[in-house]
């Protein structure tokens, strides 16, 4: 059977699958074949990965959560009914499941757009001196805005949050979108323009992004410095490998090959999985936990 799975893996591999192609992996990955099993989860894991961290707003919490999310794909592989693309399902698994993710630290540590104003007002004093660090501007100010980007996105809801995530980073198609959200696509389409006047609302108050904001990452950094948010000594989203635009591409089109689920990134960067992550799930494909987890609901 895993001989199967690695000549119709090899003698396709230049190209992308087709969705019959994609459903003989599925039929096989159920069927208990490992490598056929691992070639699903590897399709979507960076798809899973970004979705997280707009979520979730943190790189470690992230990784756990796609962690978890891998194995609820291979526990439930056996009811995905080839209705739609396998990414558009995994896809879903993911959002409902970060909808109602507890650990993460600002689901312990909620935010609110008034309570990040007035940190942005405080992270904009002046009198707090600069600190001596050897790496360049220009670089922490990338990570700054990446990281204040992805936290900003905490400021909403869970629902807001993966409405606005959906409609403005995944351009989401308002019919898909509602399916997953369990409302109609007018409803889909009203809340998104009411979450995206908020945060443009909020964006033009404070930021440099907005068309008023008064905060600049350059001056915001020694604030953050001095509160632990920025490590010159540890860049997480510079340490990240970016993916190629031809990933993104195939991704694209399996989704919109079925059901026109549209990934039409905005200028955010994204990213592959971090190392530790993808090597958890291939590492437990290689152990006897896997037998289990196959039987598991």
């Amino acid at each position: 059977m895993e001989n199967t799975t690695r000549n119709l893996y090899h003698d396709h591999s230049d190209r992308d699958f087709t969705s019959e192609e994609m459903n003989q992996f599925i039929d096989l990955a159920v069927a208990g074949d490992k490598n056929a099993m691992e070639y699903l989860l590897v399709s979507v894991q960076d798809l899973v990965f970004n979705l997280a961290l707009r979520m979730l707003g943190t790189i470690p919490d992230a990784e756990d959560a796609v962690s978890e999310i891998m194995i609820r794909i291979m526990t439930h592989l056996d009811t995905f009914r080839k209705e739609s693309a396998f990414s558009t399902w995994a896809f879903r698994i993911a959002i409902n499941h970060l909808k109602n993710y507890k650990k993460s630290m600002f689901a312990k540590r909620p935010l609110s757009f008034e309570f990040y104003g007035n940190d942005i007002r405080n992270g904009a004093a002046d009198d707090i001196p600069d600190p001596e660090q050897k790496v360049d501007q220009p670089l922490l100010e990338q990570e700054l805005k990446l990281s204040c980007t992805n936290v900003m996105l905490q400021c909403l809801d869970p629902e807001s949050r993966c409405i606005f995530i959906l409609g403005t980073m995944f351009k989401a198609d308002s019919k898909i979108a509602g399916e997953i959200l369990n409302i109609s696509p007018e409803a889909y389409r009203q809340r998104l323009t009411r979450i995206r006047k908020k945060m443009a609302s909020f964006l033009d108050e404070y930021c440099e992004l907005g068309r008023e904001g008064f905060c600049r990452c350059r001056k915001r950094i020694p604030y953050a410095m001095e509160t632990h948010r920025l490590n010159p000594q540890n860049l997480e989203y510079s340490s990240l490998e970016l993916l190629p635009k031809e990933l993104l591409i195939s991704c694209k089109n399996a989704m919109e090959q079925i059901d026109d689920l549209s990934l039409a990134f905005s200028s955010m960067p994204h990213y592959r999985t971090p190392a530790n992550a993808r090597t958890f799930f291939m590492k437990l494909l290689k152990t006897d936990c896997y037998k289990i987890i196959e039987r598991a609901d």
